[in-house]
């Protein structure tokens, strides 16, 4: 009976322990997490918004530079700045722009150099076409100066400075730099013309003749043609057509007039082909001798005035002397009287020219005051040293 009992009680025991221990297995069945196991989060950015742009500020446009208009008969040359464009061929890229070298040549892709020296823009471009032919059918292209290169000209005749010039075209740039920040309002360069190249060299003399000035330009043949120039007739009647471009090579002459027209003297002085001041020498009894800047239209007696005029008492006003250096060497020397009521007369107030040398001598009393002066001074001197000796 115990015995029975006692097995009874084990096997209530038994049970209530298994059914205690059941949740511990199943949970012990299933694996923990671990770090790789547990999905990773999906990170989810918002998109940010452009800083919006100030109102009334825009983005600046990138302007391409400006050709320049050329005549037809503009011939390349070593300095030019041209653009070369090709159409539809994306595989081909061009810088924006190209210099000519010294050698006359353009070193371009694909092609490498190709010599442009004398042509035409027309010509130019045909070359191209030609070269570009090998690898591209029909090839569409522009050929257009950005900047020409610098003009050398002559300048002889009746200038202050005569000589050879590299005269620069207006507004033009020589540095890529300065290309690229020239705007599409812009018009390019303007050619200089026949008064820019006289002012370059020093304004017109002024005997100079500029009813008649000659613009002397050679031919490919080897000819020369001479184009004639009336600039009194640009000053008188705005006739810009007389103030002729100029072109490489050209030389130009300025006569030398026989005759002065006093109110054409005047008005060719004040023009901007006329040197603003001219520099003479005034010597002798002025009240400040030495160099005197004047305008390149002033008189004799001007130019004593400019010196402060004649001084009194001493200056001979009878007898003023201009003396120039000519051309050929030899010295001109006249003697005028000093008027200052005459106008300008090529016999009695010359016009005065660039380094002319004006005398005023002295007056017949002021040389009788200056011998008495030097035969009386070493007497005089004499006196005073005797009476520094004996104490008196």
């Amino acid at each position: 009976m115990n015995k029975a009992f006692n097995r009874l009680i084990s096997r209530v025991c038994l049970a209530l322990t298994a059914t205690a221990v059941q949740p511990f297995a199943a949970s012990a069945q299933s694996p923990m997490p671990t770090a790789r196991s547990m999905p990773l989060p999906v990170l989810q950015s918002s998109p940010v918004p452009p800083s919006p742009i100030p109102a009334g500020v825009q983005s600046a446009p990138s302007a391409a530079p400006v050709a320049v208009p050329v005549d037809s008969s503009y011939k390349l040359g070593a300095g030019d700045l041209v653009r070369v464009e090709m159409f539809d061929i994306p595989e081909l890229t061009f810088e924006p722009r190209y210099t000519v070298l010294l050698d006359g040549a353009l070193n371009l892709p694909w092609i490498g150099g190709v010599s442009v020296q004398g042509l035409t823009i027309v010509q130019a471009t045909e070359q191209l076409k030609e070269r570009y032919k090998k690898f591209v059918q029909n090839p569409v292209i522009t050929v257009s100066l950005l900047a020409p290169r610098p003009l050398k000209i002559g300048i002889i005749g009746a200038v202050n400075r005569p000589g050879s010039y590299i005269v620069n075209t207006i507004g033009s740039e020589v540095t890529q730099s300065s290309l690229g920040q020239r705007g599409s309002s812009e018009s390019g360069s303007q050619w200089p013309t026949v008064s820019k190249a006289i002012q370059t060299a020093g304004g017109i003399a002024q005997m100079a003749n500029i009813r008649e000035i000659e613009v002397r330009r050679p031919q490919v043949d080897g000819s020369q043609e001479t184009i004639k120039i009336n600039l009194w007739e640009y000053l008188q009647a705005g006739e810009l057509a007389q103030d002729v471009p100029l072109k490489d090579g050209d030389t130009i002459f300025v006569p030398t007039a026989t005759k002065l027209d006093p109110t054409e003297v005047s008005s060719v002085a004040m023009s901007n082909f006329s040197p603003e001041q001219i520099q003479v020498n005034v010597v002798g009894e002025v009240m400040r001798p030495g160099g005197v800047a004047v305008r390149p239209n002033s008189t004799l007696m001007q130019a004593v005035l400019a010196a402060g005029g004649i001084n009194p008492g001493r200056g001979n006003r009878a007898k003023v002397e201009l003396v120039r250096l000519m051309p050929d060497g030899k010295v001109d020397r006249r003697e005028f009287k000093f008027d200052v009521t005459r106008g300008l007369d090529e016999a009695s107030n010359p016009a005065i020219r660039q380094n002319d040398v004006i005398v005023v001598n002295r007056s017949a009393t002021a040389k009788v005051s200056d011998i008495l002066g030097a035969v009386v001074s070493p007497i005089t001197g004499a006196f005073g040293l005797l009476r520094l000796l004996l104490g008196n």
